[in-house]
């Protein structure tokens, strides 16, 4: 019966060796670093790519001449909030396009991309148009096709990624700020 009990030393149990959980687990570590390293770099860039076009354009026209020389009613707010809403829009879409796209989002919906894309381009073309050549009502439409947009984006957004579609909400709020803004200009 003791004979059952006694175990032979082989060279498998060495104790310096390592064993094959410990390798499976080293390689699945090895794994989830490279794909946190991925994440990161990706996160950087879909966050830091609205972010760097919105600074070009705040740095290129956000001197804002024409709004600068209105004379504007005391409810209008200073050329900094707008440019930090517009800073914040920026990097939250960003984020939230991120999240999308981690969760495969763009494969899945490519139509997403190209509201993505378009609110980009709105949003950049905005400034411009409203605050540097004064051309309040094209404004306006450029801010309503930009809503249309966001409502587009954190629609398809909620579909794969809830929190994605979520962070296009503050966006939504961000612009209808910058529609009302433009809607008095119009109206000056």
């Amino acid at each position: 019966m003791e004979s059952q009990d006694i175990k032979q030393h082989t060279r498998d149990d060495d104790p310096n060796k390592a064993s094959p959980a410990t390798t499976t687990d080293n390689n699945n570590r090895d794994k989830r670093k490279a794909k946190a390293k991925r994440g990161l770099k990706s996160l950087t860039v879909m966050v830091t790519a609205p972010v760097l076009f919105t600074l070009t354009s705040l740095y290129l026209f956000g001197s804002g001449q024409s709004y600068s020389k209105l004379a504007k009613p005391y409810r209008l707010p200073p050329l900094w909030a707008l440019h930090l809403t517009s800073f914040a829009s920026a990097l939250l879409m960003g984020l939230s396009a991120w999240l999308f796209w981690a969760d495969g989002g763009f494969h899945r919906k490519p139509r997403a991309f190209h509201l993505y894309v378009a609110w980009l381009v709105l949003h950049m073309a905005w400034e411009p148009i409203v605050l540097e050549k004064g051309a309040s009502r094209a404004g306006l439409a450029v801010c309503v096709a930009m809503i249309g947009a966001l409502v587009g984006c954190s629609r398809n957004f909620r579909e794969v990624n809830q929190i994605a579609g979520d962070l296009g909400k503050p966006c939504l709020a961000l612009a209808g700020f910058l529609g009302f803004v433009n809607l008095k200009l119009a109206c000056l």
